[in-house]
């Protein structure tokens, strides 16, 4: 019974197309992962280097920060796929009533004066 387990599987219930769809979504996923690295890189190295002047580092950080979220959002959790429409729109939602509860405390506690 067991004199079969040493012997290669080559059928898989996968098509060619199906494998070459999932070949694809690990390559852009390597890619994002790379890109999300680089991104990561370049923060620091603005900061360490002072390539961006100290007026612009937190703005540039936070916009670094965005498109690192978008991408973990778009590729890590799978967002891009299809069927997140309620997922998508609680999340956005929830985006919209963050930020001006933060501003909003920002200007209450003091942090920034307008």
């Amino acid at each position: 019974m067991a004199d079969h387990l040493s012997e290669s599987f080559e059928k898989s219930a996968m098509t060619n197309e199906e494998k070459r769809s999932h070949k694809a979504e690990i390559r852009k996923q390597i890619v994002a992962f790379a890109l999300m690295i680089f991104l990561t890189f370049l923060a620091f190295a603005a900061v360490a280097t002072d390539f961006v002047p100290r007026t612009l580092a937190i703005p540039f950080i936070l916009i670094l920060a965005v498109v690192q979220f978008a991408l973990q959002l778009l590729f890590f959790m799978h967002m891009k796929d299809k069927d997140h429409a309620w997922v998508n729109v609680f999340m956005i939602t929830g985006i919209f009533i963050t930020l001006p509860t933060i501003v909003a405390l920002m200007l209450l506690i003091g942090v920034t004066k307008y």
